[in-house]
């Protein structure tokens, strides 16, 4: 009888028993999955967008995909990396991070170490490779702002210093980045910043007030800078002056036009041979219209809405957990691939002026993409810290009201 109850009690149950773990067992497996596939799209578009430049200026028609796809390594094993981590350390080193993105900028603007490409110095030159400053920049100030927002919740509710401190940070930051000028980044990083500190629990009149006082200073460095001001006027009249001032903006246009409903085929566009500029850059979303059709650019839509969404999910069920930075770094990482990734559709689509941004994870640009990569880590980190802290809760609970 003795040996009959060590053998059921040594026997795993239901509960008890493990099953092999594998490398992203725990993981989000659809927000994993959604990235990937967009990672996949890119590195196929930006093959099909930049074979014909690439072969006129490099005599190597897949010379953007390899160096893509050697970014795509780079950015996947960053992620796993981040995946890996955990997220106290990220806390930790919120206000380090902050400081050596400010480095960086200043950095870039110093004669010699920063590089000038196409009148914008946004670039330092790291051996064969250039690093865009702005790129890791918008992480640091999101893993500060996540940070700021825990550490100084009181004080960014209930008093007017609390408040401004973060706020000057972000003008700070973007001031930098107009001197580069980057004028696209500073939306993108002051926009994010404003939505951290609005779900942080920011009072509206004091939310509203500020983003009125932003929105009303950029647009009047806008207007002030006559270049900025031409693109304005192109946008929103481009078939004025189709040659020149709104070629690019008609040049994308026709290829949505030729896209139709299914497109014209992968491979197949006609706007990518030297008629559309940047088209493997900021302008891939128009190659993908032209090619994929009205179906696959609404399908690309949706799959980016499902990342956004997904990202305000997971920091809900931080929030729920007690989890108040991962809570807001999921916030802000949202907030970022959601803002450029609509200012970029609306660029390319003729409703918003043209601006510098790349398309996340589609899009040609290392730097744009490895960051990317390392943000999607952390989303998938944040859901499993927050679902493992969920799980531990339960059984104590239930404990304390079983007892």
């Amino acid at each position: 009888m003795s040996a009959v109850l060590k053998r059921q009690q040594a026997a795993p149950g239901p509960a008890t028993r493990r099953t092999p773990a594998t490398p992203l067992a725990g993981y989000d497996p659809w927000l994993l999955g959604v990235a990937l596939l967009l990672l996949a799209l890119g590195l196929v578009m930006v093959a099909s967008a930049s074979i014909t430049i690439a072969d006129r200026s490099f005599d190597a028609p897949l010379h953007y995909f390899w160096r893509q796809s050697f970014a795509a390594v780079l950015g996947i094993a960053l992620a796993a990396a981040a995946m890996r981590l955990p997220l106290k350390l990220w806390e930790q080193t919120s206000l380090a991070l902050l400081l050596a993105g400010l480095g960086l900028l200043l950095l870039v603007l110093i004669p010699g170490l920063g590089v000038e490409i196409n009148g914008a110095m946004r670039w330092i030159r790291l051996g064969p490779v250039n690093l865009q400053a702005s790129e890791p920049v918008k992480l640091c100030v999101i893993v500060y702002m996540a940070g700021y927002l825990v550490r100084q919740a009181e004080a960014m509710r209930a008093t007017l210093s609390g408040f401004i401190r973060p706020v000057l940070v972000l003008t700070l930051v973007a001031a930098l980045l107009l001197l580069q000028p980057d004028y696209g980044a500073a939306v993108v990083l002051f926009a994010t910043g404003l939505g951290m500190m609005f779900l942080g629990g920011v009072p509206l009149g004091r939310f509203f007030a500020w983003m009125g006082v932003a929105a009303a200073a950029l647009i009047s460095l806008a207007i002030l800078s006559p270049y900025r001001m031409q693109r304005l006027m192109s946008f929103t009249d481009p078939w004025q002056d189709p040659y020149n001032t709104g070629f690019q903006l008609t040049q994308a246009l026709i290829a949505f036009g030729r896209g139709d409903w299914f497109g014209v085929g992968l491979g197949g566009s006609v706007q990518k041979l030297f008629y559309l500029p940047e088209a493997h850059t900021d302008f891939v979303y128009s190659v993908i219209a032209e090619e994929l059709g009205f179906v696959g650019s609404t399908v690309v839509i949706l799959l980016f809405c499902f990342i956004v969404r997904r990202a305000f999910t997971i920091g809900q069920l931080a929030i729920q957990a007690g989890q108040a930075f991962a809570a807001y770094l999921a916030y802000g990482i949202g907030l970022l691939i959601g803002i450029q990734t609509f200012i970029n559709i609306g660029v390319n689509m003729g409703i918003l002026p043209t601006k510098g941004l790349t398309l996340p994870l589609l899009s040609y640009g290392s730097n744009s993409l490895v960051i990317t990569c390392l943000m999607i880590g952390l989303l998938l980190r944040i859901d499993y810290e927050t679902r493992n802290s969920t799980r531990a809760r339960v059984p104590a609970k239930a404990g304390r009201h079983g007892g």
